[in-house]
């Protein structure tokens, strides 16, 4: 007598299309109720800042690294942009979601594992970074900054920038015991990056030490790649810069997947 069995039901994958789509609609929802304010917050601090030491050291010093400062400073702040539209609303808006308004367990009481929502939650904060950080751009051009077929790349280089704070800004929120947390980051981690990344002075004036600390900073290689994109590319050294942007997504990708495991599961 043959023994006949169950057909063996299709081994899932580890991200899963209907998971990710679903995170991600929700949150385009949820979106639709608050992106007038994200968007202010997001795009109008760069572009004070683009403004402000444009035209005011604009005032001073007519151009920098053989460009004019407005121009500068106008690439230079869409890196600026990225980061607050990236890490920011990560740290903040991920501890919100699991500790006040326990929207992960929700989330994962559904078909949807952590790794399924850290990658959708990134994607979805890569996305507004990659709309975010054109804004400066456009403004730059408003006040002189050339067109270029270049620009074109510019979403694309905020995006995987994007990604990548995002997961830093999600992996920080997944160690952190309290707000309180985030100001060590901030302060210790965020501004200094954010201040040695080249968006208002080279790297060259600085000391040799902080120039090479300067290369190894993420913000630093979505500066060049957005400024090259504008004026001019640089071939392997630009692939290089955006392979280095890879890679930090993708570790960051990792740890965040860890610290929100930790957090939420074990």
């Amino acid at each position: 007598m043959a023994v006949t069995t169950a057909p063996r039901a299709p081994r899932l994958g580890r991200l899963e299309r209907p998971a990710l789509t679903g995170v991600l609609v929700r949150e385009m929802v949820n979106y639709s109720s608050y992106w007038r304010s994200s968007t202010f917050s997001s795009t109008v601090e760069p572009t004070i800042y683009l403004l402000a030491f444009g035209f005011g050291f604009g005032s001073l010093v007519s151009q920098v690294g053989g460009y004019d400062y407005v121009e500068f400073v106008g690439t230079g702040t869409v890196a600026t942009a990225v980061l607050f539209s990236s890490a920011f609303p990560a740290m903040f808006g991920t501890f919100v979601k699991y500790q006040f308004q326990r929207t992960y367990d929700a989330i994962l009481a559904a078909p949807v594992d952590t790794e399924e929502l850290v990658t959708a939650e990134a994607l979805w904060i890569a996305t507004r970074a990659g709309v975010y950080g054109c804004v400066p751009l456009l403004v730059a051009i408003v006040f002189g900054l050339d067109p270029a077929w270049g620009m074109l790349a510019v979403p694309l280089i905020a995006w995987v920038a994007g990604f990548g704070w995002a997961c830093f800004g999600i992996s920080i929120a997944g160690f952190a015991s309290s707000f309180e947390n985030f100001n060590y980051v901030v302060s210790a981690v965020l501004t200094p990056l954010f201040l040695v990344a080249g968006t208002f002075f080279p790297l060259s004036q600085l000391p040799e030490w902080a120039q090479i600390a300067g290369e190894l900073n993420p913000l630093h290689h979505c500066v060049e790649l957005v400024r090259h994109a504008a004026f001019g590319w640089e071939g392997w050294t630009d692939l290089a810069r955006l392979g280095a942007l890879v890679v930090f997504g993708l570790v960051m990708w990792r740890i965040a997947i860890h610290a929100m495991t930790r957090k939420l599961v074990n």
